[in-house]
């Protein structure tokens, strides 16, 4: 079976971790299927909003420790790890940043490691009440949390609420998660996969730039100061507003009626 599965339904794609046995690591052969799939969103100009899931029990359990034991010759297990999340980890929570279409993760079960980092890389995220985020890296394992994870969580959660899930080897309920900030909403188990595919049919309505345009503005804020920031967004003004969604916002209001944003091209 492929450790990821891959369904287009009338421009929502549902891609999911199909690992279900070993709760979904995010093993070498479900990161490149990933990025295939990745790929597929990019390339296909029918796909207007993305469902990323797991199968099975869990969303994603993190990096697969059994394969890690043996590294290849000439390589330290350190230099053989890096090469890897350098070459295949990193680029793969990259690609999923740029989709150029809007993400929404749900969080199905425990994300635990690196299955945080790829949840969290979503532009939406919702979770079961049964599902529980875990960064068991340094009290465990006595590395660093990876995958963004030291980038996402303290600028959800600010960086008290950050350390405390990376040192205090407790898991985050989805609940508390929701509370905090961490995510978008929890929600019933059954009710999950249905609320994840409305909020996608409702991203899928947007601009087709909205979501590139939302996340560079959020990004930007991290680093700008007040003048800084109120500069960007003029300056973002000036080109938007010449745009057609723009004129098309401002007549449907006028009409009063829903907009009607061309799609991807």
């Amino acid at each position: 079976m492929s450790p990821v599965l891959y369904e287009l339904n009338d421009g929502i794609a549902t891609i999911t971790l199909n690992l279900p046995a070993k709760l979904n690591p995010i093993a070498l052969e479900l990161q490149t299927a990933l990025r295939e799939a990745f790929a597929r969103v990019r390339h296909d100009r029918s796909v207007r909003a993305v469902v990323l899931t797991g199968a099975g029990k869990a969303f994603c359990v993190g990096a697969d420790l059994s394969a890690m034991r043996e590294p290849v010759e000439g390589k330290t297990l350190g230099d053989q790890t890096a090469d890897w999340m350098q070459s295949m980890s990193n680029p793969l929570i990259e690609e999923l940043r740029a989709l150029p279409v809007p993400v929404v993760c749900a969080v199905n079960g425990p994300a635990a490691g690196a299955g945080v980092g790829l949840a969290l890389a979503c532009d939406i995220v919702v979770a079961a009440r049964s599902a529980y985020f875990y960064l068991p890296f340094l009290p465990k394992l006595g590395i660093v949390p990876d995958l963004g994870c030291t980038w996402f969580i303290p600028r959800r959660v600010g960086p008290a609420r950050a350390m405390g899930m990376a040192l205090l080897d407790e898991k985050l309920g989805a609940e508390t998660a929701a509370q905090w900030g961490l995510i978008w909403a929890c929600i019933d188990d059954k009710l999950l996969l249905l609320e994840a595919s409305k909020i996608a049919q409702r991203l899928a309505q947007l601009p087709v730039h909205a979501v590139i345009e939302a996340r560079k503005a959020i990004e930007q804020s991290e680093r700008h100061s007040l003048p800084d920031q109120l500069h960007y967004e003029s300056e973002r003004q000036r080109e938007l507003i010449e745009q057609p969604t723009f004129a098309e916002g401002v007549m449907a209001f006028l009409q009063k009626r829903a907009p009607v944003f061309p799609k991807r091209s």
